[in-house]
């Protein structure tokens, strides 16, 4: 699937193809595009025999050339990785400073990006990303992601700075298309930034949404391969009215130039633009004062150092966690040997193909492990955040950035030497209205149906549910005969439930108490009384003919 294409910087050669030209004709010093190389014509033409106008591209193999060696929740870091912009933010006494402040963040990002025109490797379901950045001032930010879904693809994040009140939540939801010979991924879904210690309301602190710029990438079966960030996006803060558009400019086919930027900066509740954004999202950004005519540089992309964030060991990561699941085929991506990076990301591929067909058979629905449905809807309590749908399920409120610090880490590994707590996982069996269908004589017809869907999202500090097949993507459960080892498990005996868990105990006793009738017979039967006080032959008196009506015996 064609998803987050991004683009680096490439030096320019003598070679004409993948040369730039300025105004006065001279060789431009860099260039974003990637010149088709003659071998893998064989491969775009494979991709061609795939695509329609319009065609959705979640299930169009593309060629390993133009991946980029990480998941695409390590490429979300990216909007991350300029903290001397965002640490600052929540010191901002003045509200629209402070939310200058945020739209540099938000801008600060995009320059980031590997050479030539790539797309990450697409996360599988149940995927899970951890990293973390050490800050001069010996405070860390933490960030946890997982790929919630994997048709429509949904990836969902977590990052906090406890020491600085800053909290991101989001979701990011692309949905491509092929577009003749190009491909553009529509970067749906929100980001949420939170600042703990400002907003009117302590317990939800002043909260920024912000959405994404579209992509495209040019050229994707001849020519020389371009990408662009296009359309709109928006910065808005609710609280205090202030909305930034901004436009990410395509080039046009006569006139126009690459990555350019323009935009407004307004306060919504009286319409009064305060500023304007210009320049290059990939070089200089400026940010004029409408009042004042002052004009200065907001963001100096070119002069800028990102700061990456760091990870475990891939020896301490568990399988399905990014790096480890995917670094032999990172490894042939970064060595150009695009056969064997071919080959071993259609193992994790067809692996993935299994477990969603061994679901299927069960009746399992997969739920994940991490986070979870958010409470929105008129009175909830993230009413207004729905555009997520995913959240973190855990409860971080430490009073303290230890204590914050500490739930954080109680959720899953993100520092070296951090052991994995085993957490609950359902079983791989169909659920009670599937695997054992009512009739009108079940014997069972006296127990209480919960019709229970999923994982209750009424506690949040409880342990997240894991209702994945029990199949680990190794090397052997990669092979041809992965799904017999699978099948054996899902279709042989079912694995207990754990004995020693609370929820176990709780079930079992309230079937004690439900699954038999009572001895003495039901508490309260109106049966032989009803049959008495009834006339012997009733009759209708709302129709003119008066015929007997049948009453039936639901007993008899």
């Amino acid at each position: 699937m064609v998803m987050g294409l991004v683009s680096g910087r490439r030096r320019a050669t003598s070679n004409a193809s993948s040369r730039g030209s300025s105004v006065d004709g001279s060789d431009s010093i860099e260039d974003d595009t990637l010149v088709v190389e003659p071998d893998q014509g064989n491969v775009l033409s494979h991709i061609i025999s795939q695509l329609r106008p319009g065609a959705d591209l979640s299930r169009v193999v593309l060629p390993t050339f133009i991946l980029e060696p990480r998941s695409m929740l390590e490429r979300i870091t990216n909007f991350m990785c300029h903290p001397e912009m965002l640490l600052p933010i929540p010191h901002i006494d003045d509200p629209v400073e402070r939310f200058l402040g945020v739209v540099k963040f938000y801008l600060s990002g995009w320059h980031i990006r590997p050479p030539g025109v790539k797309k990450p490797l697409n996360p599988i379901l149940g995927e899970i990303f951890s990293c973390y950045w050490d800050f001069p001032d010996n405070t860390r930010a933490y960030y946890i992601s997982e790929q919630t879904s994997h048709h429509p693809p949904k990836s969902s994040y977590f990052y906090m700075v406890p020491g600085h009140h800053i909290r991101v939540d989001g979701t990011l939801k692309p949905r491509s298309k092929f577009l003749g010979n190009s491909a553009a991924s529509m970067m749906e879904g929100i980001a949420i930034l939170t600042l703990q210690n400002r907003g009117k309301d302590p317990t939800k602190g002043e909260r920024y949404i912000l959405t994404q710029p579209n992509m495209y990438a040019r050229g994707i079966l001849f020519g020389k391969m371009k990408y662009e960030l296009g359309d709109h996006s928006y910065v808005r803060c609710p609280e205090t009215g202030l909305v930034a558009d901004i436009e990410f400019k395509t080039k046009g086919w006569v006139s126009g130039t690459y990555n350019a930027i323009g935009g407004t900066v307004k306060n919504e509740e009286t319409g009064e633009v305060l500023y304007e954004l210009s320049g290059l999202w990939s070089e200089e950004m400026f940010l004029r004062n409408v009042k004042t005519g002052h004009k200065e540089m907001f963001f100096n992309a070119t002069k800028s150092k990102h700061s990456p964030p760091l990870s475990r060991p891939l020896e301490e990561q568990e399988e399905r966690e990014s790096q480890r699941l995917w670094a032999k085929t990172a490894q042939a991506v970064k060595e150009r040997n695009h056969e064997l990076a071919t080959d071993e990301k259609t193992k994790i591929e067809e692996t993935q193909r299994e477990e969603a067909a061994l679901r299927a058979n069960e009746g399992v629905e997969w739920h994940p492990r991490l986070f979870r449905r958010v409470r929105g809807g008129p009175g909830g309590s993230e009413e207004g955040e729905e555009d997520l749908e995913w959240i973190i399920n855990a409860q971080i409120d430490g009073r303290t950035p230890e204590k914050q610090a500490a739930q954080i880490m109680a959720i899953y590994p993100i520092i070296p030497g951090q052991k994995c707590e085993k957490r609950i996982v359902i079983p791989p069996r169909a659920s009670f209205s599937e695997s054992r269908p009512q009739t009108a004589h079940s014997n069972d017809s006296n127990l209480i149906n919960l019709n229970n869907d999923g994982p209750s999202a009424d506690d949040s500090r409880a342990p997240a549910l894991t209702p994945t097949l029990p199949t680990k993507i190794s090397e052997d459960s990669m092979s041809t005969k992965a799904s017999s080892v699978s099948l054996e498990q899902t279709q042989g005996e079912k694995p207990p439930l754990d004995p020693n868990h609370r929820s176990t105990a709780e079930i079992q006793t309230m079937l004690a108490a439900t699954g038999d009738k009572a001895k003495a017979g039901p508490l309260i039967d109106f049966h032989d009384d009803m049959k008495k006080a009834l006339p012997a032959n009733p009759k209708r008196a709302d129709t003119e003919d008066s015929q007997d009506d049948v009453f039936v015996d639901a007993q008899g």
